[in-house]
């Protein structure tokens, strides 16, 4: 694999990252530093992570997965400096009070979540430090619309720019960047780090993958034209897209996985009936042209042009070696017309 610049930084990363948020609830210890090990060997050099994790965030696990990827590093010498180490401060609760009080993101939390990671991370410096969730109101985790009556904003994006830049003058962050944002967020970010001269937005983590593709419409641009690289999350749709609940859904017989197993993912965009339905047709397309629907699905993100790094979840060494397998994979021209056929009737379901 050959390694790619983010954003305008001189950060070199794999084009498959290593997402870890099954680590600590799904992944015990142990196994996460088996698959941790194993990325390593496989060429990956890309790690992803979050304040807020383990997934489903519970306030007994929060942190977790910090704290697994912090006892790796110490038990491993020479692999801290082998990795691009990314990490996010979460926004705003969103029903979890355990990671801040109040529903903002001033300076001294940004300030404090921080120092909390880079303790728990047991290092000096996060590579990439990204806000996960924006603090005001905006169309995500599964909400369709904008709405102007909860548009208040509790912290400017200015205070929360000056905050990422007294980090960077610390040293404890190298880069900055976004999750879960929009192109008003993201033009805004980068708008006031150019007027003011504040560390500017390197990457955007959004959703990516055959059942939600929202970032074709317009936040490609963005971040074309503003030299911002998507990290695409979810690639296989939370499991969708891997083709295990083609035949049983979510009820009874399903086999093991998030969707099924915890009744809080149950609640989500990737369970619904209309993501499950669209899922179907993309599995069944794989499968008509000699691939697994795990394969077809990453692949599309592995070769779409707006894609920087395709960030992938594993609970074992098996999956890993699954999802690197299918680096190399290309989609022809046929296929990919039948996936497009597939989105203009079904849209984005999991948007």
């Amino acid at each position: 694999m050959k390694k790619i610049t983010l954003g305008t930084s001189d950060l070199q990363v794999t084009p498959i990252c290593l997402g870890t948020m099954t680590f600590g609830e799904q992944v015990a210890e142990n196994e996460a530093h088996q698959i941790l090990d194993r990325s390593l060997a496989l060429g990956i050099n890309f790690l992803d992570t979050a304040e807020m994790y383990s997934v489903p965030a519970k306030a007994e696990t929060c942190g977790s997965t910090e704290r697994i990827l912090g006892n790796w590093f110490a038990n491993n010498p020479g692999a801290r400096q082998k990795v691009v180490l990314a990490t996010k401060v979460a926004g705003p609760s969103r029903g979890m009070p355990w990671i801040r009080e109040g529903s903002g993101m001033t300076t001294q939390d940004i300030l404090n979540s921080c120092d909390a990671s880079l303790k728990r991370l047991k290092t000096d410096v996060i590579d990439l430090y990204q806000i996960h969730w924006p603090e005001r109101h905006v169309p995500a985790f599964g909400l369709m619309y904008f709405d102007p009556a909860k548009a208040a904003i509790e912290t400017s994006l200015h205070e929360q720019l000056e905050a990422m830049a007294k980090l960077v003058k610390a040293g404890k962050v190298r880069y900055i960047g976004l999750s879960n944002e929009t192109p008003y967020g993201t033009h805004e970010f980068i708008r006031l780090a150019e007027q003011h001269g504040l560390p500017r937005v390197m990457t955007v983590q959004n959703p990516y993958c055959l059942v939600n593709r929202s970032f074709d419409n317009a936040m490609d641009e963005t971040c074309h034209r503003l030299s911002g690289s998507l990290l695409a999350y979810s690639p296989l749709g939370f499991g969708s897209l891997t083709g295990k609940y083609d035949q049983s859904g979510l009820g009874d017989g399903a086999p093991a996985g998030r969707l099924a197993k915890y009744e809080s993912m149950r609640k989500q965009r990737w369970a619904r009936q209309t993501t499950l339905d669209a899922a179907r047709l993309y599995n069944q397309l794989a499968r008509d042209n000699g691939m697994t629907p795990t394969q077809m699905a990453l692949a599309f993100c592995y070769t779409r042009w707006s894609v920087a790094s395709t960030i992938i979840g594993v609970t074992s060494v098996a999956q890993l070696e699954e999802d690197v397998k299918a680096w190399g994979t290309e989609l022809s021209a046929e296929v990919l017309a039948a996936i497009d056929a597939i989105r203009l009737v079904h849209r984005d379901p999991a948007t």
